[in-house]
């Protein structure tokens, strides 16, 4: 028999700094999960309770390649939008593959209306502003979202921030705000509206508009006086069911974080008359970061129509907000009508803010549509009895594979046990610490997938156990069994893993919906049985190899040689050779 090779020994070397640098793993990660505060798993829809719907992308006809990741976050913004609207705060709106939506909402909302907010095609109209004030506030003319901003064909020179900021009118006393917030809107509301009108309102503030105001606009005024911005349901009420070419009251956020509410006219401009808008940074006039719009034809007569009519009035009636699902996102002045199909917002724009408000301009003529592929509610309490089943089919799967290992492999089962022991507790933290990190959340697939991998783990121990089974039979003693077997079991084991991952990856990429949380939690599964068997299960059997108890094959280390099979070597004797008589010549 061949000398073993002197590196044979190295694989054994030193199996205690492995087993010591994935317990310190264990506890680093486990440390981290404390720290962070997510102690348990997030939780899916169909298992913490609420409605998911899934929404599928589709273009519009005449419109080729519009699904495309631009276009998608967009879209996923706006939906966001709608559903903070709502009041919920741990909605979820993320893309899924190239054309898909998922909107998570959890328990408590209103399924009907959540589909209905992320359902329909955002509505972006250009109104102009009749009156405004800080929600909460006195009245007064200073422009909100876009305090700062102006718009012009093509340059801002001929007006700028000072201009801007200067060019709120004084704000009215108390006793004549009422007053000339009636007037403002009165004469906004005429057909023929003319330059002096916020003027004569402001210069005879004890005039009572009770007596010229018709019931629709009195209407209009208390809902804006009702109205507080502050407030999340009154930003979602406000002006909810008005038609386009009725005057609204809206709320929008100031550049100071202040919210804003308003008076505004009928629609004069559709998002869907908007051609294209982009944010691109002025290098030439030093002005920053500003977003330019370019009209269709028939958007481009409309929107001259109305500059020219802004720039006439005084302060804040020469704004025209852009309302976004009734929020105003932006109200930039004029101060000349704006022809030849284009226009710019220009003013103290990050680049954040210039590609977002170029985002929600281009998504009013988005040629994308959404239909439903899916919608799941659940209830609290079906979710959490789905859980429970889920454990409890867990559980009794785990138990039903330890039985299994401690029948028939008895001792060496205690280091099956382990690696499982600590296979479970890293997917646990790693799907704890996932949550916060990707917004993982458990769902009832990926509690199958576990369990499923429950198996896989336990099928890389076998492999391994039967590998030196077998280099036992074949007479080794069990230290130089562990290191043959283990080249052997590895490569069958790594294929094996390899297999299930690309299932798994595979899985991941055609599916939608929750059969992708099987195919990641059965991925990262297989991804740690790698782990735990080359830096645990390796280690702790080689330690073990060198006990008394297994080395010398108790009868219940499961390597025992009598119950393997193993046959005493044959003695050889020498042949005695027969007498050879001589033959005589």
């Amino acid at each position: 028999m061949a000398a073993p090779k002197k590196g044979r020994q190295g694989t054994q070397g030193r199996p205690g700094r492995t087993l010591a640098l994935i317990l310190i793993a264990i506890v680093a990660l486990t440390g981290g999960m404390f720290a962070s505060g997510h102690t348990t798993p997030r939780l899916g829809i169909d298992l913490a309770g609420g409605t998911s719907i899934t929404l599928q992308a589709k273009n519009e006809p005449g419109q080729k390649n519009a699904i495309n990741p631009t276009n998608m976050n967009t879209a996923v913004d706006i939906m966001n939008r709608r559903v903070n609207g709502l009041g919920v705060t741990e909605a979820e709106v993320q893309t899924q593959g190239d054309s898909n939506i998922i909107v998570n909402i959890p328990k408590g909302t209103n399924s009907e209306q959540a589909r209905e907010q992320v359902g329909t095609t955002a509505k972006l109209y250009f109104r102009p502003v009749l009156t405004t004030e800080v929600s909460g506030g006195d009245p007064t003319a200073s422009p909100s979202p876009s305090a700062s901003s102006s718009a012009s064909t093509g340059s801002d020179k001929d007006t700028d921030k000072d201009k801007a900021t200067s060019s709120s009118s004084p704000s009215t006393s108390p006793s004549a705000s009422s007053s000339t917030q009636g007037r403002a809107v009165t004469d906004a509301l005429k057909a023929d509206p003319t330059p002096s009108g916020s003027g004569s309102a402001a210069s005879s503030p004890s005039a009572s508009p009770s007596a010229s105001v018709d019931p629709a606009t009195a209407k209009l005024q208390a809902e804006y006086t009702a109205l507080d911005c502050t407030k999340k349901t009154a930003r979602a009420k406000a002006g909810d069911g008005v038609k386009a070419a009725d005057p609204t009251v809206a709320c929008g956020q100031n550049s100071q974080g202040q919210w804003q509410k308003y008076i505004l006219g009928p629609a004069e401009v559709e998002g869907t008359d908007v051609d294209k808008a982009s944010a691109l940074f002025d290098t030439q006039g030093a002005a920053g970061w500003k977003v330019t719009m370019d009209f269709t034809s028939k958007g481009a007569k409309k929107f001259a129509s109305i500059t020219g009519k802004l720039a006439q009035n005084q302060s804040p009636q020469n704004q025209f907000a852009i309302v976004l699902d009734g929020e105003v996102v932006s109200d930039p002045f004029v101060s000349q009508a704006l022809t030849g199909g284009s226009a710019e917002i220009s003013g103290s724009f990050k680049q954040q803010e210039a590609e977002d408000l170029a985002n929600m301009l281009s998504y009013g003529a988005l040629p994308l549509t959404f239909t439903e592929a899916s919608v799941t509610t659940v209830t609290a309490a079906l979710g959490g009895e789905q859980l429970e089943a889920g454990l409890i089919a867990g559980a009794i799967g785990l138990a039903l594979v330890i039985i299994y290992l401690v029948a028939y492999y008895r001792g060496l089962s205690l280091i099956a046990i382990a690696s499982l022991l600590v296979s479970a507790v890293m997917t646990y933290v790693i799907m704890s610490l996932l949550g916060p990190a990707i917004g993982f959340a458990l769902n009832l697939p990926a509690v199958c997938g576990a369990i499923v991998a429950i198996g896989i783990t336990a099928d890389s121990f076998i492999v391994f156990f039967e590998r030196i089974r077998d280099e036992i039979r074949e007479g080794r003693t069990l230290r130089p069994a562990v290191e043959r077997g283990w080249p052997r079991a590895r490569r069958t084991i790594l294929v094996s893993d390899f297999v299930s991952f690309l299932a798994a990856a595979v899985l991941f990429v055609v599916t939608v919906g929750k059969v992708q949380g099987f195919a990641f939690t059965l991925g990262l599964t297989t991804l740690l049985d790698v782990v735990v068997v080359f830096f645990f299960t390796k280690p702790l059997m080689t330690i073990l190899a060198r006990k008394k108890f297994f080395a010398e094959g108790h009868s219940w280390s499961g390597l025992d040689p009598k119950r393997l099979g193993v046959q005493p070597p044959l003695r050889r004797t020498r042949r005695v050779s027969a007498p050879v008589d001589t033959k005589e010549a």
